[in-house]
């Protein structure tokens, strides 16, 4: 094939990938900004001479981990949705449940980590949704959060929605500002977050166990006690209690839609997933296990206006003062919990909006030249914004929305994890890819994708049952209203642009990343010689990317 033949005619690009989206694309490689940067001296220069600004792939495996950790941020999700789970179950469902769902999560995890890649359209559609409505669950917990603290101070204070609205606006607002300018930063955020976390939860329990002696619950009322007051039979009612821990176990892939500010993805990226849902999994454990220890009356942390995690060490210290200092923990845990979710969230939308999945992809798949998807941040917290406008009409409206995220994030993993058991797993290694650095084996990994997929089928049906009977409209759970929605505007967008403009699979990251396996990085810089244009051609059997020293290098690309 000529080199003069067009990337169009050598790989038929659709939607967003034109030729000049290609081509700066690969610059952005050179710049630092995506797969082929696994050299951080590769440098370039503009038409003019002008030099770009140093690479930068901050996100290192600690401040991944830290960007994991605060995303799950699972002791505070499950302390602050105690509520959710104590009717349902009592302490047995908060116990115990962490264990089935732990397990399923982790089995989810590992078979995500030995994916991560791009999805169908539909998965693609509820894995957005999902992590949009997800990045409205920061600001509206924080919300709780600190106004629960004013109601325990002032027992007259009524709140109101709009005070927890406002709340949720700062929140919401301050994630989008350090997005967009504090990109260089961000890593060390994600650091900071799992070492506040940590000690937080380790202050919480050290404070709680020593002012609440000796007069702790027994052993039987923590591990045994179980509490039904929700009308469904008690198996129903235990299972409806599982949303609690799943909940704080939810986002553990927000490392995959990072691969491109990483460096070497294919090893940080599973080892990620995998260890933010061990750490979560035992720091709630042991927090839950200390918290429930520590309190003296279990009907008053159920129905508290300030909320049942401030209530549980108000009872524990017998102090306003000390609980009041010990919810400054999961507040300041909240923004960062916002921060990471506003970045996985963003970076969701730009990868999708990149394969042609969303209107106006052209706009939603365009970085800056530091390498931030402004747009997809900025269209991420208008929708979370709309959200919150939704909770000053309907409380019951947005934790449907709320709610819709763990099933939406659910059906996401299952739908390519579910391929994989149907279709076999050679799937996973085509021939025209490398062999893959992280794998789970033809034994554990059908094992893991079994026990990963049977609980989220299982979790996902009784999460959309109404939590207690009878049913009325203001109990009612409209994450079944919600979750049809998002797929029939799914379908028509599918029907009105998707099909001619949807990529899948086939996406410019795939190319890119197989490159990177087969090329050394310095070898991939654009032809920019005097004299001469930036060329760039990919063939069907091949891809050569002139270096510079002006002797084409060939690799393998489909």
């Amino acid at each position: 094939m000529s080199e003069n033949v067009k990337p169009q005619e050598a790989y038929p690009l659709k939607g967003p990938y034109s030729t000049e989206v290609v081509k700066e694309s690969i610059q952005r490689e050179q710049a630092g900004h995506g797969p082929f940067a696994s050299h951080p001296n590769l440098t370039r220069t503009e038409g003019e001479g002008e030099p770009l600004k140093d690479p930068h792939r901050n996100f290192h495996f600690m401040s991944l981990v830290g960007l994991a950790y605060a995303i799950l941020n699972s002791w505070t999700a499950m302390a602050v949705s105690l509520s959710v789970a104590l009717p349902s179950g009592g302490p047995t469902a908060v116990i115990w449940g962490i264990v089935p769902s732990f397990i399923g999560n982790l089995a989810m995890a590992a078979s995500m980590a030995e994916i991560c890649h791009a999805i169908s359209w539909i998965c693609g559609w509820f894995a957005t949704s999902g992590w949009v409505a997800l990045a409205a669950t920061a600001g509206s917990l924080a919300g709780q959060l600190i106004t629960g603290v004013i109601a325990l101070l002032h027992p007259n204070y009524k709140s109101e929605r709009w005070h927890i609205f406002l709340i949720y606006i700062a929140y919401t607002l301050g994630a989008c500002f350090l997005n967009i300018f504090g990109l260089r930063i961000l890593p060390k955020i994600n650091q900071a977050a799992i070492f506040w976390s940590l000690s937080g939860a380790v202050v919480i329990i050290i404070v709680c166990l020593s002012t609440a002696s000796p007069h702790f619950q027994s052993g039987d009322f923590v591990f045994r006690k179980f509490i039904n007051t929700t009308g469904w039979p008690n198996g129903v009612a235990w299972i409806l209690g599982l949303l609690q821990s799943s909940f704080g176990l939810t986002g553990y892939d927000a490392v995959s839609h990072m691969v491109e500010e990483m460096p070497l993805p294919h090893i940080n990226a599973p080892r990620t997933m995998m260890l933010a849902v061990c750490i979560g999994a035992s720091s709630s454990f042991i927090f839950l296990i200390c918290l429930l220890f520590s309190i003296s009356d279990i009907e008053s942390v159920n129905t508290s206006s300030a909320g049942a995690l401030l209530e549980s060490m108000y009872q524990a210290t017998n102090s306003k003062a000390g609980a009041v200092c010990l919810q400054i923990f999961p507040i300041i845990a909240m923004a960062f919990t916002a921060q990471g979710l506003m970045t996985a969230s963003s970076r969701m939308v730009y990868a999708f909006a990149r394969d042609g999945g969303l209107p106006f992809s052209r706009i939603f798949s365009r970085m800056d030249r530091n390498g931030v998807p402004v747009h997809a941040v900025l269209f991420t917290t208008v929708l979370v914004i709309v959200f919150g406008c939704i909770y000053l009409g309907s409380s019951t409206a947005l934790n449907a929305i709320l709610s819709s995220s763990v099933v939406f994030l659910n059906v996401s993993y299952s739908i390519p994890i579910l391929l994989v058991l149907v279709r076999g797993r050679h799937i996973l290694h085509p021939p025209s890819l490398p062999e893959p650095t992280f794998t789970l084996g033809p034994i554990l990994g059908p094992l893991c994708n079994c026990v990963g997929l049977g609980f989220t089928i299982l979790t996902t049906v009784f999460f959309l049952f109404p939590p207690e009977l009878p049913v009325s409209g203001t109990n009612m759970n409209y994450a079944v209203v919600v979750f049809g929605l998002i797929f029939i505007v799914s379908v028509i967008t599918w029907i009105v642009d998707g099909r001619k403009n949807f990529i899948g699979p086939r996406d410019l990251g795939a190319l890119l990343e197989l490159a990177r396996s087969e090329v050394d990085a310095t070898k991939v810089n654009l032809y920019t010689s005097q004299g001469h244009e930036n060329q760039l051609s990919l063939q069907e059997n091949g891809s050569t990317l002139p270096s510079s020293n002006d002797k084409s290098v060939r690799t393998t690309v489909m």
